[in-house]
């Protein structure tokens, strides 16, 4: 029934991606979502060393035998020597999945091409999704304004941006923001996706190693509980609404200037949001979505109540469109 390109791509049985996240996507997660039948990315960019990732996905390797994939981090910023590292083992350790999200990733694609790996880039614009297929990557993740992360400025929505890839590609296209349910599965496909990537959602995962308070928090979470910060400095990120976020918002409002910015947007900041469950220590990154997560359940539990109901959804549809399918 969900057999895609996206699914035979990655040797997966169901058409769900468990994206990368940062200091959550660990061994725990990365391999339960495997043994539920879909795939995750182990993030590399939040390992001091080439090494830690290699125990990593030794760790992930214990605990699942299904395919499993690594993220590579290209945004400005990133460790250009350090990305080449983590390529070379994640080459080494037989990964055959990375997901990418950033800057081109004309550097590194050609030695992952040739060691047989999988790559698909996340964008948030119709001509950067042009732009990587002509690269030669396998699948393209689309994400729109409601993504948690780094949505484009251009502020397009989901519902508008992966149709529009859709048109404007001839591979696989995975739509993402604004997906937590088997509704938003079956969304997806009817824009022309052929998976969904998921990341707020996974985030009140059992197997997610982020601190109780965060996942209680997530499930009180409105979707209006989030805000996207640093568009005065081009790189906008949509965070958690605590009170970090609204401090960054008010500097940007009277003109702060990046070195301002940095001690409040630290990544090593916000890690405590993830591991102390200190909702206000920084900023972490949140959906939109959130608003649609209201328990926390096992990875297995999830992607289960996720076909569930988009089998149902369906069948609902199958029933109310057949007159016009006969007539």
């Amino acid at each position: 029934m969900f057999k895609t390109r996206v699914t035979e791509l990655f040797g997966i049985e169901y058409p769900i991606i468990s994206g990368g996240l940062a200091y959550l996507s660990r061994a725990e997660l990365v391999a339960a979502v495997a043994n539920a039948g879909c795939i995750g990315f182990i993030t590399s960019g939040t390992f001091d060393s080439p090494e830690e990732l290699r125990r990593e996905i030794r760790r992930a390797r214990e605990l699942t035998d299904k395919p499993i994939g690594v993220n590579l981090n290209l945004f400005p910023g990133s460790r250009p020597e350090m990305l080449d590292q983590f390529s070379d083992v994640l080459i080494e350790e037989g990964i055959k999945a990375v997901e990418g999200s950033g800057r081109s990733p004309a550097a590194i694609l050609p030695k992952l091409k040739q060691a047989g790996v999988k790559y698909m880039h996340k964008v948030a614009r119709v001509k950067d999704a042009a732009s990587v297929e002509r690269l030669g990557v396998d699948a393209i993740a689309v994400a729109g304004y409601e993504c948690g992360g780094h949505p484009a400025l251009t502020e397009v929505s989901t519902v508008v941006l992966v149709p529009s890839v859709v048109d404007a590609v001839k591979i696989p296209v995975v739509a993402a923001g604004g997906f937590a349910d088997g509704r938003g599965l079956v969304t997806a496909l009817a824009l022309g996706a052929e998976a969904v990537l998921m990341g707020t959602a996974f985030m009140a995962t059992a197997e997610c190693p982020a601190h109780p308070k965060l996942k209680e928090w997530l499930i009180q979470a409105a979707e209006t509980d989030t805000a996207v910060i640093q568009k005065s400095i081009g790189n906008p990120s949509r965070v958690i609404r605590n009170q970090v976020a609204e401090q960054v918002l008010a500097m940007e409002a009277k003109g702060a200037t990046l070195e301002e910015l940095l001690p409040m947007i630290s990544g090593r900041r916000g890690q405590d949001v993830w591991d102390k469950g200190e909702m206000d220590a920084g900023v972490a990154p949140c959906g939109q979505s959130v608003g649609l997560v209201k328990k926390t359940q096992t990875v297995k539990e999830f992607v289960d109540e996720v076909l569930e109901q988009a089998a149902e959804v369906m069948r609902r549809l199958n029933k109310e469109l057949r007159p016009l399918l006969t007539e």
